[in-house]
């Protein structure tokens, strides 16, 4: 099914945002604060969903070419992600499991299981191969 969307509210939201190429440390925190902003939207439009798409797609090839984690372990990438969102052991209940799985998840005691790498990889907008 292909979303319809409002040329003009997603131009709109186009000029609001201005969404480009991102070039420097500054402007992937534009982008990342303009995409969480939008993720906390109870329900995005098709124009807002567009968009998100626009930023996550931007954020990404600036992580990749200034932050490979290409030999960054799944764990790593946990960690490096919890760390970068602020986020504790707690948060990740009921993402991965309970909070004894997630200690020892976290802690390098169990490895992340096929279906807890695509709950991580849903909770941080990222794919979920980065956590096997």
């Amino acid at each position: 099914m292909t979303l319809t969307i409002n040329r003009k509210v997603y131009g709109d939201l186009l000029a609001e945002i201005q969404p480009h190429v991102i070039t420097n440390d500054a402007e992937n925190e534009i982008a990342l604060q303009n995409m969480e902003r939008l993720l906390a939207l109870p329900h995005p439009t098709a124009e807002e969903e567009r968009i998100l798409q626009l930023l996550l797609t931007l954020i990404e090839k600036y992580e990749d070419q200034h932050y490979p984690m290409n030999d960054a372990s799944p764990l790593d990438v946990l960690l490096h992600l919890m760390e970068a969102n602020d986020l504790k052991q707690a948060d990740l209940v009921n993402v991965i499991g309970s909070s004894g799985v997630v200690s020892e998840v976290v802690n390098g005691k169990r490895q992340i299981s096929k279906n807890q790498a695509q709950a991580l990889g849903k909770f941080f907008h990222v794919d979920p191969k980065l956590f096997l």
